[in-house]
């Protein structure tokens, strides 16, 4: 029995691990029993597990044989004008207030559904139904802010509708309705006029009109956009919807003469509607097809934007300089998938594989930077320790796709030379990493290609610098299970270290998720993390000239059914904020007194 256990031990899992090196059995059953012996039944057990070990020896054969690592280089990193990780980070975000609030111009054009039994609302000055399209809003909160007294008379109406069947709409992301001084609306100009318009952001009677006109050919019963809370631009109010109420509210937010200015605990409770969404899943109440997904950063279909988009920072990405060429084909891409039978996609769910990408690196790299960033490097037993905590997080990370038969060289850092080809051993945990995701993927519509490339491209720069990083710490001897020095050396940790916190934070920088925005330290109870908000902070356009008269009030975008002007949402009188063009994350109060930034109040 002992003999059995040592030789099951030697033979079998030795034989795993150098599995390059040995001449390995003629693996065939009948070849086993001859080697072997036959008849009695621990010889049996013996052709069984030899069996599965030929089986496990020919698989480890199979994936280090199957395809070339050639374009596998550790060192090897993504092109300047590549924009897979910026289409994954975007549809990561889709119908998430926080991230589409963090970046502003979205650049993403979805189909998709609002199902049976769901409420939306309509704040205005008059108890009838809009006769043409007009605004809703998915949270009553959002609503109750248009919902307006005149002066000398009781006449602010909350209504709420319902939808009788399935709503087909367009979502635009970004701020897609904020009637910002910038890129907001590009993406809706492009498909109502065929061309951006910078000034015309306060044209939002015209907007809403052109939009419900060219998506009548498609059926399209209206578009979602997101301004402090999500919003549906409804082109029928007598078309799929029902009116569920209209009611005369009391204690409603009074509109005085020369002012826009509402209560701030009005504004500050559609802000915080808005923040119920922030992250993940984010708007449920709207579903979304991302095999029909149209990406402004899809160099294929939108190659013009590539050079206007060089050296500058995401946060300025925009649509000006796009071709007329390229506005043909988004349109028509668009027209594509609005027309296309239901079900002709790969079925897969998108939104779900990127979430898992998310899920499975996000808090793990975060946790990585926050070890490195821990280290005090005047301390050799800081930095020893630190090292060893952060190869343990990489190898986690990493444990999944690395195979029995990686072996390191015994390399020392500092004595040796460091380039790519001493990480030559570590590429096929690098190629299993990156491709685990999408490997066998194929058959998949144009826009899922997108989909599918951006997953690809993303994954891939992860697990080249995962596998850079771990393997530079094998080879430094900080890794538990594959030492490759005996004795640690000074320098060689410490400029481990350096060169890890870089990789990191360039990885980091790199993808830019959202997830990683956050109030630091954590708000108190009284308090919510919050980003500047349109209106809130931002600069207004202009005011169009209308014609001043006793106890005439200003209207609102979802109030102007029978006018042909239109003007701002938000408050003239607010104090600009320091960060309204790059929002970061503060804390703010939930009570009065609210920051000074959401305007005068009563």
């Amino acid at each position: 029995m002992l003999w059995t256990s040592a030789w099951c031990t030697f033979t079998g899992l030795g034989a795993l691990y150098y599995a390059p090196r040995v001449q390995l059995p003629d693996c065939s059953h009948q070849s086993l029993a001859q080697q072997f012996g036959r008849g009695e039944a621990p010889v049996e057990g013996w052709l069984s597990f030899l069996s599965e070990f030929c089986y496990a020896t020919d698989l480890l054969l199979t994936v280090n044989d199957h395809n070339d690592l050639a374009d596998w280089q550790l060192d090897k990193s993504p092109g300047v004008n590549s924009t897979g990780h910026l289409i994954f980070e975007t549809v990561s975000s889709l119908l998430q207030h926080w991230p589409n609030t963090r970046m502003c111009n979205g650049h993403n054009i979805v189909p998709g559904t609002i199902p049976p039994g769901t409420l939306l609302y309509h704040g205005t000055w008059s108890p009838n139904l809009p006769p043409g399209p007009g605004w809703t809003a998915t949270d009553p909160e959002h609503s109750i802010l248009f919902c307006r007294k005149l002066v000398k008379e009781d006449a602010c109406w909350h209504l709420t509708l319902m939808s009788m069947r399935t709503l087909k709409v367009v979502y635009f992301d970004g701020s897609s309705a904020a009637k910002a001084p910038f890129a907001t609306m590009d993406t809706q100009d492009i498909i109502a006029w065929g061309v951006v318009q910078p000034g015309w952001s306060l044209e939002e009677r015209n907007r809403i009109e052109d939009l419900c006109k060219w998506g009548r050919q498609y059926s399209v019963d209206g578009f979602v956009r997101m301004e402090m809370d999500f919003e549906i631009m409804l082109c029928n109010f007598t078309s799929g919807v029902r009116l569920v109420s209209s009611l005369n509210l009391a204690g409603s937010v009074i509109l005085m003469p020369n002012t826009l200015s509402p209560r701030s605990s009005r504004m500050f409770e559609a802000m915080y509607a808005g923040s119920w969404h922030n992250h993940y899943p984010g708007e449920t109440r709207i579903q979304l097809d991302l095999s029909g997904l149209v990406s402004f950063y899809d160099t294929e279909l939108v190659p013009s934007l590539v050079s206007a988009r060089s050296g500058q920072e995401r946060w300025d990405h925009r649509l000006l300089n796009i071709s007329r060429e390229d506005v043909a084909r988004v349109r028509a891409r668009l027209g594509e998938v609005l027309t296309r039978p239901t079900g002709q996609s790969s079925g897969i769910d998108w939104r779900a594989m990127i979430r898992v990408v998310v899920d499975r690196y996000s808090e793990r790299l975060e946790f990585a930077r926050y070890l490195l960033n821990s280290v005090d490097t005047n301390d050799w037993n800081s930095v020893t320790d630190y090292a060893i905590k952060t190869q343990v997080q990489l190898r986690n990370m990493l444990v999944p796709y690395i195979l029995v038969n990686t072996t390191p060289p015994s390399i020392n850092l500092k004595t040796k030379e460091t380039g790519s080809g001493t990480l030559n051993w570590a590429r096929p945990t690098y190629k299993l990493c990156a491709t685990t995701h999408t490997e066998v993927l194929d058959d998949v519509t144009s826009s899922e290609r997108v989909l599918l490339s951006a997953v690809r491209e993303t994954t891939r720069e992860i697990c080249r610098v995962l596998t850079k990083m771990w393997g530079s710490g094998v080879l430094a001897g900080v890794d538990q299970f594959m030492g490759t020095v005996s004795e640690l050396d000074v320098e060689v940790v410490q400029n481990l270290i350096k060169m890890w916190s870089k990789d990191i934070d360039d990885l980091m920088a790199w993808l830019d998720w959202s997830v990683w925005v956050k109030c630091r330290p954590a708000c108190g109870p009284e308090e919510i993390c919050y980003l500047t908000t349109w209106p809130v902070g931002f600069p207004m356009p202009p005011l169009p000239h209308l014609p001043h008269k006793a106890g005439y009030v200003l209207p609102l975008p979802s109030q102007l059914t029978q006018c042909k002007i239109s003007v701002p949402v938000g408050p003239p009188r607010i104090e600009l904020a320091d960060d309204w063009e790059r929002p970061q994350p503060r804390c703010t109060r939930r009570t009065d007194p609210y920051d000074k930034s959401f305007g005068d109040h009563p």
